[in-house]
């Protein structure tokens, strides 16, 4: 079905027409007189140019033009091919609708975040060694059965602060140096601090004190005062609960290497 704009020219399209361009709506409106105004006026007023010369490459089939691009049979006063928008008259191909540019993502991709969840084993060069004291046992008269006496356990001294008692998930209390079966150890019982030449140890209140002695001498009798920081000397003992001794010293190389 064709519509007919205002110059007269056929149309296939039925909002403007694909010769000249003007709206097909105002021939609706306005149908031709029986006294039409010539199409060469028409064509003045509207700007169109009808009866245009095909460009070289559009063949023409009986009362029309088909497209040398898209073969698209088209009227014969089209300027313009109404499927793909050939340019009869120039024989320009139509223009590519350009994309709207969209910035390039970055090759890079970001570096993963640090995981807060990954163990980070920190540096040390101080172990306690975690014994089992058979003469401290019997100084106290425990009712506990005291374990086999044999090798310490050396623990790494990572950090300038280490907390000494024994385990209580309840509480949520993991000292650093976990004093183990020895149930006259308090949950928080010392604290272990270091200036990086020296180390101190502090009561926290223990229920049973905490004691210092040197190992040549004899077992100590007095505990330290609670809340006060007691430096200690390189043949210093530390003695806990009912069989615990504690021996602070540095590490060896061997222990660095294999502990680390």
């Amino acid at each position: 079905m064709t519509s007919v704009c205002p110059a007269g020219h056929d149309s296939t399209a039925d909002d403007y027409c694909d010769v000249c361009g003007a709206p097909i709506d105002a021939a609706a409106v306005n149908p031709p007189s029986s006294n039409p105004l010539s199409s060469d006026l028409l064509s003045s007023r509207t700007g169109a140019t009808p009866h245009l010369k095909p460009a070289p490459g559009a063949s023409s089939t009986g009362g029309g033009q088909r497209c040398p691009h898209c073969g698209t049979e088209n009227v014969a006063e089209a300027l313009f091919c109404e499927s793909c928008g050939y340019d009869f008259t120039t024989g320009s191909m139509p223009r590519p609708i350009a994309a709207p540019d969209v910035p390039a993502e970055s090759s890079t991709a970001p570096a993963p975040a640090a995981s807060s969840s990954s163990p980070v084993s920190a540096a040390f060069t101080w172990v306690a060694e975690l014994w089992i004291d058979p003469a401290w046992y019997e100084a106290q008269d425990s009712p506990d059965p005291l374990p086999s006496p044999g090798l310490p356990d050396t623990i790494p001294l990572r950090g300038n602060s280490i907390l000494v008692g024994r385990v209580s998930r309840t509480r949520n209390i993991h000292p650093d140096v976990d004093c183990g079966s020895d149930s006259g150890v308090s949950r928080r019982q010392a604290q272990l601090t270091t200036d990086g030449r020296r180390w101190f140890v502090e009561d926290l209140e223990s229920a049973n004190g905490t004691f210092i002695g040197s190992a040549s001498g004899a077992l100590p009798d007095d505990p330290i005062p609670a809340g006060v920081k007691r430096e200690l000397d390189p043949d210093d003992r530390i003695y806990l609960g009912a069989w615990t001794r504690l021996v602070i010293r540095e590490a060896t190389e061997d222990e660095i290497a294999g502990l680390g």
